[in-house]
């Protein structure tokens, strides 16, 4: 039985990743950027200014990476409305509220997870939200998941983590937790 669980936020507690997909389909194709759906969902975890320069330097763009962020961010915001909770995943946190510590891990900004979770009505679970503006190293370094435990006071090692993309495995298991895909989860009732 693990001591904490973790959870990353976009596609693992909430059905975020149509919605994230329509704001980055908006803005890349705005500004001439390259960039399928299929890609999209294999970067799942990387944050979007990571994202944006990477597909800046390969396409020979001249554009400022942090500003195509923002610019995401915004085309996202009023799309939150839409989201609606991963339930299988939910209920996992649900029963272990106020039972065992748990945080989130996301690649995302601290801001728009707190407004994720607040409009999910989870936020209050969770004694610790980790994002990509509190580690250097992203996934699928394990950074970001051995900090959400390091706040919740728990050795890695009892440590269980919830995630739903390839990236976000390798860092959870870099981390040694244990790693639980949610890819397998949903619908099936076999969420534990």
């Amino acid at each position: 039985m693990p001591h904490a669980l973790i959870f990353d936020c976009d596609g693992t507690l909430a059905d975020t990743m149509p919605l994230h997909w329509e704001a980055w389909r908006s803005v890349t194709q705005r500004h001439g950027i390259q960039f399928t759906e299929e890609r999209f969902y294999a970067l799942g975890g990387v944050p979007s200014r990571d994202i944006f320069r990477l597909l800046c330097e390969e396409q020979g763009h001249d554009k400022d990476h942090v500003a195509l962020s923002l610019e995401k961010e915004h085309a996202f915001l009023p799309l939150l409305g839409n989201a609606s909770p991963i339930e299988e995943v939910v209920a996992i946190a649900r029963e272990h509220a106020g039972r065992l510590p748990m945080a989130v891990a996301s690649g995302g900004k601290l801001h728009v997870v707190e407004k994720i979770l607040v409009h999910l009505g989870i936020r209050d679970y969770f004694a610790a939200i980790v994002t990509s503006e509190d580690v250097v190293n992203q996934k699928p370094a394990p950074d970001i998941f051995l900090e959400a435990a390091r706040r919740l006071g728990v050795p890695p090692n009892f440590c269980r983590a919830f995630e739903d993309t390839d990236l976000g495995m390798d860092a959870i298991r870099a981390a040694g937790m244990d790693a639980v895909d949610v890819r397998g989860l949903r619908g099936n009732g076999k969420v534990r």
